[in-house]
């Protein structure tokens, strides 16, 4: 009799089905050349901006971008945040992004300009190189041997613990200390893991169970590695990528003490401190030694801050000290505003896009215009897709004419509703039609008709 072939069900993972703004968004959608290609990466129109930011992206791979600032300037829903987020796309996940609204920065806990260098800080990386001596395979032996308790008692302590690695070229006996072994606990190893231990500090980490127990059925998923190749002592480089603001909250934070007060402190939640100035400096100089000595490189990254026009006279005035900083990442600001008086200057005279004019003239402004009535269907296109919906061509018309009279997002935002009534409708796959439009139309005011209807009537708006 043949034995049972083992077959398992991949449940499918519920992350995928949600769908956000940007969903869409996969990356600038530009050629070799650079040219922006009219449907790529997810991005329909704004050519000339895709372009012109993928000229920034190369530039910050480069690392010849970092202190300087870039200005996304348009009207609403025309696709400012769509494209800084298609630069951290095609930027990748080794190159810091940190997003951040102008509103965020007012807080009743830290100083407005604390805030905006904290987020400067989190937008430059630190990759750190780092050559260790390490054991490495899998565990075929682990043995803890005890001792008579030296305080007396009947208790018995374990004084060592021999413990058969096993890699590709062979395997190797090892006597640990009895610290390792409470390691080796904490990471729940047993046989047939896969370890490494650090030679210089003891650490321990799971790798993983070896492939050679994958037919094994665990109530909990298992990660399965092969066994490591080489020797089972080697030596390994270990590339650790940090920010600098970590580096700034792993030394700020205080060392509690053993006695009780201490552990109570630290298990209540902490108010949020500020950084000092010389704290940052001192790191700064550790930091400047490491890339000297060759042991890690600086990654400038991209500090993103979506409505800039939120910011005061103060915090630009901070803006552009910090740009001028020899640690600095690349800015983007964004601005939906025209001529519009700062945020605490309202004595000054109007300034563009609600910014300063010498933080005005540092920066490179890339214009974002309307979408096109084809670029607008395209996009409707788009977005019924990635939400797995399904339209008729008069309803896809219907949507796209309102995307042109009333707004994009608008438009984008009666997709859902319209889905919900087609379904109850009782449509074949819950097809939207121009029916199920007009009724959301009517019954989801856009932005001009609810004003509209406060102008009118006696409003209800006190």
């Amino acid at each position: 009799m043949a034995a049972p072939v083992p077959i398992s069900e991949v449940k499918g993972n519920t992350r995928e089905n949600r769908t956000a703004a940007h969903s869409h968004i996969k990356g600038l959608g530009l050629t070799n050349e650079g040219r922006a290609s009219s449907a790529g990466g997810g991005f329909i129109g704004q050519a000339a901006a895709r372009e012109a930011c993928g000229i920034v992206v190369d530039l910050v791979r480069a690392k010849k971008m970092s202190g300087r600032a870039v200005l996304l300037a348009g009207g609403p829903g025309t696709g400012k945040t769509a494209l800084a987020l298609a630069v951290s796309q095609e930027l990748g996940t080794k190159v810091p992004f940190c997003p951040i609204v102008g509103s965020e920065i007012y807080s009743a806990e830290v100083k407005k300009t604390e805030a905006l260098m904290e987020n400067f800080r989190r937008a430059i990386g630190l990759r750190v190189k780092e050559t260790k001596e390490v054991y490495e395979g899998e565990v075929t032996e682990l043995t803890p041997e005890e001792a008579e308790n030296p305080l007396g008692g009947y208790g018995r302590t374990i004084s060592h613990l021999l413990i058969t690695m096993k890699s590709a070229k062979g395997t190797k006996k090892l006597r640990l200390d009895p610290s390792i072994y409470e390691a080796i606990q904490k990471e729940r190893v047993r046989l047939g893991d896969v370890i490494y231990i650090e030679a210089n500090t003891g650490a321990v980490k799971r790798v993983g169970r070896s492939d050679a127990y994958a037919t094994e059925f665990d109530l909990e998923a298992e990660e399965y590695v092969p066994i490591p190749k080489g020797d089972v002592h080697k030596k390994k480089e270990i590339v650790q990528d940090v920010t600098l603001h970590d580096l700034d909250v792993a030394n700020a934070r205080p060392q509690g003490g053993q006695d009780i007060m201490s552990m109570m402190g630290q298990l209540m939640k902490p108010r949020k401190t500020e950084i000092t100035e010389k704290l940052r400096l001192e790191i700064n100089k550790v930091v400047n030694k490491y890339i000297d000595q060759g042991v890690a490189d600086l990654v400038p990254g991209v500090l993103f801050i979506d409505e800039v026009h939120m910011l005061d006279l103060e915090a630009f005035t901070f803006l552009n000290r910090a740009l001028e900083s020899p640690l600095s990442p690349l800015v983007i600001l964004a601005s939906n505003r025209g001529l519009t008086h700062i945020r605490g200057g309202s004595s000054l005279p109007r300034s563009a896009h609600g910014i300063p004019t010498d933080l005005l003239a540092r920066l490179l402004i890339i214009p974002t215009h309307p979408y096109s009535p084809p670029e607008i269907q395209q996009i409707i296109k788009t977005r019924t897709k990635t939400e797995g919906l399904l339209i008729t061509d008069p309803a896809l018309g219907q949507v796209s004419s309102l995307g042109e009279k009333v707004s994009l997002r608008y438009a984008l935002q009666l997709l859902a509703p319209a889905s919900v009534l087609a379904k109850v409708s009782g449509r074949e796959g819950g097809t939207i039609d121009v029916d199920d439009i007009t009724e959301c139309e009517g019954l989801f005011l856009d932005a001009r008709r609810s004003a509209h209807n406060l102008a009118t009537g006696d409003g209800y708006i006190a």
